[in-house]
């Protein structure tokens, strides 16, 4: 993804012969009870993976009713995921965030409408050039509410576009914060090539999908652009 020529290489030899999907241990993640996060403060938080978390970071900040959005790592099987052991293949774990948000201003429902509009949702296994398990499509759900209306909403993406979506709905655990440099990536690096040709993309595709969930300077963003 960023550091294009050894990351490609990586990602090329262990998408090829990825096992975290198919480990046991990675299996037995999917049987699990949801770990359900209190609220704190009148705010929830909700986890999801969608490619690269610095595309899926820059949408959900765009949000209306979203505090904070956090990049990490969640999904895996193993303890202390960080960039380079996730880029393996071999951890189990995706690129994911953390949202904060205001539950009384946006639902989760309305998260998850976020989630399949700023993707393809067809894609497996990756986003875009971000290809490897460690870049494939979930919906962390922590209770049985979320886990239907996840179901709900892939199976009406399904319909809208006549074919199979990629995204996993599996409980949620635990979620592992990034490393610092990784934090609000595109807002400190605007001009990075990635962010220019593929992150911005994602986010103009959310915004022009969803115009009803865009926050007011984020439209004023759009406008000044345009």
């Amino acid at each position: 993804m960023k550091n294009y020529i050894s990351i490609l290489v990586i990602t090329l030899f262990f998408s090829c012969q990825n096992t975290a999907q198919t480990n046991k241990k990675q299996q037995a993640l999917m049987t699990l009870e949801p770990v359900e996060v209190p609220l704190k403060d009148g705010k929830a938080k909700a986890y999801f993976a969608s490619g690269c978390f610095w595309c899926a970071e820059a949408i959900y900040q765009s949000v209306i009713g979203v505090d904070e959005v956090i990049s990490g790592y969640s999904g895996g099987h193993t303890n202390n995921p960080t960039y380079q052991s996730s880029n393996t293949g071999r951890t189990g774990h995706a690129e994911s965030i953390e949202v904060i948000y205001d539950p009384e201003v946006v639902s989760f429902s309305d998260l998850v409408e976020v989630y399949f509009s700023s993707q393809d949702p067809t894609q497996v296994n990756g986003q875009g050039p971000d290809r490897g398990s460690q870049y494939r499509s979930i919906i962390f759900y922590q209770n049985d509410e979320q886990k239907q209306i996840a179901e709900t909403q892939k199976a009406k993406w399904a319909t809208k576009l006549n074919a199979v979506i990629a995204a996993e709905i599996m409980p949620f655990q635990k979620f592992w914060e990034a490393e610092d440099y990784h934090q609000d990536f595109e807002e400190r690096n605007p001009n990075n090539a990635y962010i220019q040709n593929v992150s911005r993309k994602r986010l103009e595709q959310f915004k022009r999908s969803c115009p009803y969930l865009v926050k007011k300077e984020a439209k004023d963003i759009i406008n000044k652009d345009n």
